[in-house]
């Protein structure tokens, strides 16, 4: 006797690929505009939250961790722990009952006859429009020089990073000085690990200035604001992110910090030699970069405060000089020794479940201008600067959001009408 199979495909007008904050942000207000539409998250919503070191907090305070809809946080000048972030998320998704799918990983998108197959690990789905919420920092990434290290030594992503006890006992090199590499490195040594940090490009900030939090006065100087259209598209890409940190209620991390705690800075990791380690003499260089960024940032928001504020307490206060003494451009592994190398070396994309020609660019990015595609019916959200400044922060997702809700209104010829609340960038400026 035979047996039929059936192919159950379900039907919807927009599919969001993924339920973070960008995806989640997008279907509150697609929810309140009555368009139809499902979001698939491959685990549970938060997942990848839960799934980093166990200090982390987030590196913005809470009045920028806000997302449209949601009650503000108890402490608005304060920190989430990541775990506590995962939770939010949970609850954001409840309170207005997004049309969420969870474990439904997607396997496979294809486009045909203006119509959007996706093919997912609990079935078939088909809509006309489809949005990539994935995430700016979505797969971690491995330097090709990584291949070349010596066998036996431990190698992990700072992805895959839960705390110093986790790592197996002797020194680690962690390459790459991002937020990630900074903060890891200072927990490491506070823990007594002996620890060497391989530096490229990186920034430089302070986590307060002139009585407030860095945030306040990038938010107040309109840095936020910025939309891609006012600066190079190029830098965009290149631009480190911000080196701060959230933890013990936000504290001052730089290489000045990591050196006075006893972390040995180097130059950029250019290469291994057995149990070799080699630097390039550049660490000079990517300090004064670094430098000069910060004073650029620093000199604005002081003719800020002179402009807006001629009456501010709160005087120019100088910074601490970064000066590291004769950083090594080799370390032997094995004499210091050194059992673990992570590499916090950050994150890209890879879009190669989408088999939508003209959807991606020779470099595997996705086109697209102001998140909408030149293939009909696709957007993105949440990527860096795909609009704004903060089109992939957590408080400034809800801008890009609500615009294209509307335009996917728009394209299904709804009369709909949102009144928006908030401001423009979906978080209000604590203390302005």
């Amino acid at each position: 006797m035979s047996r039929t199979i059936v192919v159950v495909i379900r039907k919807t007008d927009t599919i969001i690929v993924g339920g973070g904050q960008a995806g989640l942000s997008l279907s509150y207000f697609m929810t309140r505009l009555g368009l139809r539409h499902a979001v698939l998250e491959r685990d549970r919503v938060g997942e990848q939250w839960r799934g980093r070191w166990d200090s982390l907090h987030l590196l913005t305070p809470n009045w920028l961790n806000r997302l449209h809809g949601a009650r503000p946080h108890a402490n608005v000048e304060g920190f989430l722990p990541a775990r506590d972030f995962s939770a939010y998320l949970r609850r954001y998704a409840g309170s207005f009952g997004a049309p969420l799918y969870e474990r439904t990983g997607v396997r496979g998108i294809r486009h045909k006859k203006g119509v959007f197959e996706v093919e997912t690990e609990r079935g078939g789905w088909r809509a006309n429009n489809l949005v990539l919420a994935t995430g700016y920092a979505a797969v971690p990434r491995l330097p090709a020089v990584s291949a070349s290290a010596p066998r036996g030594l431990t190698q992990l992503h700072s992805s895959e990073y839960r705390s110093p006890a986790a790592l197996p006992p002797g020194g680690i090199l962690v390459v790459g000085a991002g937020p990630s590499g900074q903060q890891i490195a200072a927990e490491l040594r506070r823990a007594g690990r002996d620890v060497v940090l391989a530096v490229g490009s990186h920034t430089r900030s302070l986590r307060r200035y002139r009585g407030r939090d860095i945030w306040h006065w990038l938010y107040a100087i309109g840095d936020l604001h910025r939309t891609i259209d006012e600066v190079d598209r190029g830098l965009v890409r290149r631009t480190p992110s911000l080196a701060v940190s959230g933890a013990n209620g936000g504290e001052q991390l730089d290489l000045h910090v990591l050196a006075e705690l006893g972390v040995r800075v180097t130059g950029r990791l250019t290469g291994f030699d057995g149990t070799t380690v080699s630097f390039a003499d550049d660490l000079d260089e990517s300090i004064v970069d670094a430098e000069l960024g910060m004073r650029a940032t620093l000199d604005a928001i002081d003719e800020h405060i002179a402009d807006v504020h001629p009456e501010w307490p709160h005087a120019v206060e100088p910074a601490a000089e970064v000066l590291i003494q004769s950083p090594p451009t080799a370390v032997d592994l094995a004499a210091r020794p050194i059992g673990t190398v992570l590499w916090a070396t950050g994150y890209g994309r890879d879009y190669g479940w989408l088999d939508v020609p003209h959807a991606v660019d020779r470099s595997g990015e996705i086109l697209q201008r102001y998140g909408v595609s030149p293939v009909q019916g696709l957007y993105t959200i949440g990527l860096n600067f795909q609009r704004y400044r903060a089109s992939h922060f957590i408080g400034g997702v809800g801008a890009d959001a609500l615009m294209l809700a509307r335009e996917l209104a728009t394209t299904r010829r709804s009369r709909v009408r949102l009144q928006p609340r908030g401001v423009p960038l979906g978080f209000a400026l604590a203390g302005a």
